[in-house]
């Protein structure tokens, strides 16, 4: 027997919920088979078989259950030497029930692996009531545009709902007689949503309660701890904008010219020089420890990004020996992998410095919260055209751009956080180093 563990995927995972099993009980297993998905406080990913034998039992169905890490959710009959037990064969008539503790030693015969997005599966997994068979895709799209699951024919593999089903419903949906459904279903659901809240908590009566996301709970968690027992202090610096915006038009127009796909964003430009910055300044690239400081051997860039689900921050490792037309092509491709949920640990767990850009909602300036385990995070604000005192008194428009450094008093002095800023600022307003 081989008892299937609930893994543990990354730094701080404590939990996981299982989505949806690709297996039924009395199927057999192969090495390799994708056992169930499953949904940690960052990621969707899957569990991989590394035994072969018969699911003889599913201890924890799909649902909304929070598992801990390392409690049994399946068990695997093996017949070591031999071939795979039939489902008689492996569960004999005296068997114990099954909630009752196995026999054997849990074996580490699991592990995690990142999700792809509409995988084929061998056969559908046994829903829960009221879950539908579907892509993890599909159920955030579902869920965006208010469309009901249980109301789609899927055309996936063995009837699985795919992205493309819940398009088409959404289409027909807007489209025919019958718009007011999803409407209607969301709006039955507040009104249940309200009730329980107003029995629980009457002075709430007007409010809707929604239950928090793994992922939710770890930001809160994470932040809070961060803002209370790590000292922040702030330095904000104004930036000329100008040449670098004629950089990136010049990189852009070659790229076009060489029919390149891609189109240079000031982001990917601002990841860049700030990860320049740090390997020009290496005594910010540290963390702090109770019994010592901690040198990061390498310079590792994080981007916030914002998901349906909260926020996350993908990493692009090794920027200072990377060139940026090589750091902007990786930073799309972690992008799309967070705002998917996608993301294995190693892609956002550590890091040198975040980059926070709200630039794009207008915002000015704004002062960011420390990511841990990190000393320090950049925000930036809008590039808009401001006065400028230039020579002889006179004032003339400029492209601006106003950048606010949090970083960690513990291990970051305000001189030393003062000459990363100015290098930062220096590595914008004279853009001379070769970026492709």
């Amino acid at each position: 027997m081989v008892d299937i563990l609930m893994p543990g995927v990354g730094a701080g995972t404590t939990h996981g919920k299982i989505i949806q099993w690709f297996k039924r009980t009395g199927e057999t297993v192969s090495v390799g088979d994708i056992l169930a998905e499953i949904e940690t406080d960052k990621a969707v990913i899957e569990l991989e078989a590394f035994d072969e034998g018969v699911l003889i039992e599913i201890l924890v169905a799909a649902g909304d259950q929070e598992i801990a890490v390392g409690e049994r959710v399946a068990v695997i009959a093996t017949e070591a030497g031999g071939e795979a037990p039939t489902l008689a064969q492996a569960v004999p008539a005296s068997s114990a029930p099954s909630d009752a503790p196995a026999s054997g030693t849990p074996s580490a015969a699991l592990t995690a692996m990142a999700a792809a997005p509409d995988s084929t599966v061998s056969s559908p997994p046994p829903s829960a009531p009221g879950r539908v068979f579907s892509s993890p895709s599909a159920r955030r799209l579902a869920l965006e545009l208010g469309v009901d699951l249980a109301q789609i024919q899927g055309s996936g593999p063995r009837g699985r709902v795919v992205r493309v089903d819940v398009e088409r419903a959404h289409a027909n949906t807007a489209q025919g007689p019958g718009a007011g459904t999803a409407a209607a279903l969301a709006g039955a659901s507040r009104t249940s949503s309200a009730a329980v809240d107003a029995e629980v908590h009457p002075a709430a009566a007007n409010t809707v309660a929604e239950p928090h996301s793994a992922m939710r709970k770890t930001i809160a968690r994470r932040l809070q701890e961060s803002k209370q027992q790590v000292p922040h202090f702030y330095l904000t610096v104004d930036i000329r904008m100008g040449k670098l915006m004629k950089l990136r038009r010049k990189l852009n127009d070659a790229l076009a010219a060489n029919d390149d796909p891609l189109r240079l964003s000031l982001n990917d430009m601002l990841v860049y020089l700030l990860g320049v910055a740090v390997e020009r300044c290496p005594d910010i690239n540290v963390r702090w420890a109770p019994d010592a400081l901690l040198r990061n051997s390498q310079v590792d860039v994080a981007v916030a990004v914002a998901t349906s689900k909260g926020l996350i921050t993908p990493l692009v490792h090794d920027v200072g020996a990377k060139r940026l037309g090589l750091v902007a092509r990786e930073l799309r491709v972690k992008v799309e992998r967070a705002r998917a949920g996608r993301l294995a640990p190693a892609e956002y767990e550590g890091g040198s410095v975040t980059l926070s850009n709200l630039g794009m909602h207008g915002v000015r300036d704004f002062s960011a919260i420390i990511n841990p385990p990190q000393a320090a995070i950049v925000a930036v604000g809008a590039v808009e055209e401001r006065p400028v005192v230039k020579k002889k008194g006179k004032i003339k428009p400029a492209y601006m751009m106003s950048a606010t450094l949090s970083a960690d008093h513990r291990v970051v002095d305000g001189e030393l956080g003062a000459r990363f800023l100015a290098e930062f600022k220096g590595l914008i307003e004279r853009p001379t180093i070769s970026f492709v």
